[in-house]
C-alpha cells in the first residue's frame, strides 16, 4: 500500500505553467516529486539524491534535455521519459536511439502520463527469477551483474549501459543463441508504443554493438537473421558473484 510513496520522480521542464501543475498532480498519485526548470538545477538535485525516474523536457534554455539525458542514462543509468512538443516520428526516433524508455508528446492527459511512469519503472524494476537474482551473467569474457546494472569488459573496464540497452542483453543474455524477432524485442525493451517504430529494435541493437562488439559493422555477437530478426552468438553462463 504504501508502494507509489515511495517512488521519487525528478521532472525538469522550464515551463512553469506545465510543470507546476503536473508536479501536484503526481504528488496526488501517490509519487514523491522534486522540480528543476532547468538541467543545471537537475544536476544540482542529482548531487543529492537518486529518482526513481526522470521525466524530461527537450527544448529547454541552456543545457537541452537530450544532452542532459546522455548523462542521466550513462552516468546515473536512470530511467528518463521524454515530453516534448515535437510530435514528428524522427523526433521521437532520436529520443529512444538516445535511450530514453519513452516518449510523451505535449500536451497529453495526465492518467496516461502516470500509467507510463508505472509501465516504464515496471520494465526497470523486473529482476531474474528469484533462485538466480543474485548471480552474474558471463559470455565471452564479458559479465553483466543484473542488479548492480554494471557490465564489464574482458579487460575489467566498466562500460555504462541505458536501462533500455541493459533490458535488451538481458533478453539476448537469457535466450542465448535463439534468435528473437523485433516484436519480441520490443516488448522487452520499449513496451507497446516501441511498435510505432520499425527501426526502434534496430537502433536499440545498433546502440548495443557499439558497446560490446570489437568491430560494430562487423558484428559478431549480436548477429542479424535476416528475415527473422537478431540472435546471441555466444554461450553464456551463470555464476555466483565473488563475496566481499
Amino acid at each position: 500500500m504504501g508502494e507509489q510513496a515511495e517512488i521519487k520522480l525528478l521532472l525538469v521542464d522550464d515551463e512553469a505553467s506545465l510543470r507546476e501543475p503536473l508536479a501536484e498532480y503526481l504528488v496526488r498519485q501517490g509519487f514523491v516529486v522534486e522540480q528543476a526548470a532547468d538541467a543545471s538545477k537537475a544536476r544540482s538535485l542529482l548531487l543529492d539524491g537518486r529518482p526513481d525516474l526522470v521525466l524530461l523536457d527537450i527544448m529547454m534554455p541552456g543545457e537541452d534535455g537530450l544532452s542532459l539525458c546522455r548523462h542521466l542514462i550513462e552516468a546515473k543509468q536512470l530511467p528518463v521519459i521524454f515530453l516534448s512538443a515535437k510530435g514528428e516520428a524522427t523526433d521521437r526516433i532520436v529520443g529512444l536511439e538516445i535511450g530514453a524508455d519513452d516518449y510523451v508528446v505535449k500536451p497529453f492527459e495526465p492518467r496516461e502520463l502516470v500509467a507510463r511512469i508505472r509501465s516504464v519503472l515496471r520494465r526497470a524494476n523486473k529482476q531474474a527469477p528469484a533462485a538466480e537474482a543474485d548471480s552474474l551473467y558471463e559470455f565471452e569474457g564479458w559479465t553483466l551483474d543484473p542488479l548492480k546494472r554494471r557490465l564489464t569488459d574482458p579487460e575489467g573496464t566498466v562500460i555504462p549501459i541505458s536501462s533500455a540497452e541493459f533490458r535488451l542483453l538481458c533478453a539476448f543474455l537469457d535466450h542465448p543463441r535463439q534468435v528473437l524477432d523485433r516484436d519480441r524485442l520490443l516488448d522487452m525493451v520499449q513496451g507497446r508504443e516501441a511498435h510505432l517504430f520499425d527501426r526502434a529494435v534496430d537502433n536499440q541493437v545498433s546502440r548495443l554493438r557499439r558497446k560490446i562488439e570489437e568491430d560494430s559493422r562487423d558484428p559478431k555477437l549480436i548477429q542479424t537473421v535476416w528475415g527473422g530478426g537478431y540472435r546471441l552468438a555466444a554461450d553464456v553462463k551463470r555464476t555466483a558473484p565473488e563475496k566481499d
